[in-house]
């Protein structure tokens, strides 16, 4: 029998572009940490000159190849992210996509009460922008590539705290299967990560978190809750050859939580 010397998990050639790391504990940058260490060449993005401060320190461990501003509210900045990607790069492999954004008075108040502006920003930062992002991967794409996104289960089913984001994360989810059948004839494949609980600064943002942290854990079979690393462990499969074959998913990994629906 021959056994390959490759890996099976490896992204050594592939360029991949991450947008949303916040600081070392951000799931963006798990995810960061997990492509670098299977062989990918990475860019990252920071929200604005405030964040930099924050984001450029952990792109120095990371061995980031460049970073660039990306506030998906801004005119204009989307699109010049994807044009540094074809000038730096000439094409791109792989994207995740890992930001979400409500305004607090909508996001601690009753879904029923959200008001339509607030609304309208949760679902352009959280979700639009997620499909803008695929539009302009598409022509950079040009040997297949894997669009990943960050998702919560509370788009399945209630989850105290979690108010508006629900909708907007099953809307998000919902965009990602449109967007496999879409570009998958190019090779190009869509997944939703949904992560259980993790104590991020964008968490910090729910109101009790701690408290679902907790029932997070006391559900999961394996009684602990995830972190950072075991998102960034799916995420690299996901974007490797080895998952060449699956596409338009929505993969939970929560430590089995998902079970007890």
């Amino acid at each position: 029998m021959i056994i390959s010397a490759s890996p099976l998990v490896d992204l050594r050639g592939k360029r991949g572009l991450v947008v949303g790391i916040a600081n070392e504990s951000s799931i963006a940058a798990g995810c960061a940490k997990a492509f670098r260490q299977c062989g990918a060449r990475i860019a990252a993005t920071y929200l604005n000159e405030k964040s930099k401060d924050w984001v450029l320190p952990v792109a120095d461990r990371l061995d980031v190849e460049w970073t660039a501003p990306c506030d998906v509210r801004e005119p204009g900045q989307l699109e010049a992210l994807f044009e540094e990607v074809r000038t730096q790069w000439g094409g791109l492999d792989f994207l995740l996509h890992s930001i979400a954004f409500a305004p607090k008075e909508d996001l601690h108040g009753r879904v029923v009460d959200c008001s339509a502006e607030g609304f309208a920003v949760a679902m352009d930062v959280s979700c639009h922008s997620f499909i803008r992002m695929a539009k302009l991967a598409e022509p950079l794409m040009t040997d297949g590539g894997t669009l990943l996104c960050v998702t919560f289960y509370g788009s399945e089913r209630v989850v105290e705290h979690y108010n508006l984001m629900g909708p907007v994360k099953a809307a998000l989810e919902s965009a990602t299967r449109y967007i496999a059948a879409e570009l998958g004839p190019k090779g190009i494949r869509a997944h939703a990560i949904s992560p259980g609980p993790i104590a991020t600064r964008a968490a910090s943002g729910i109101s009790r978190f701690d408290e679902l942290l907790e029932r997070a854990a006391a559900q999961a079979p394996q009684g602990e809750t995830v972190d950072v690393e075991d998102v960034g462990a799916l995420a690299a499969f996901l974007v490797s050859n080895a998952a060449k074959r699956i596409t338009g998913t929505v993969i939970p990994v929560d430590g089995g939580q998902h079970v007890h629906g």
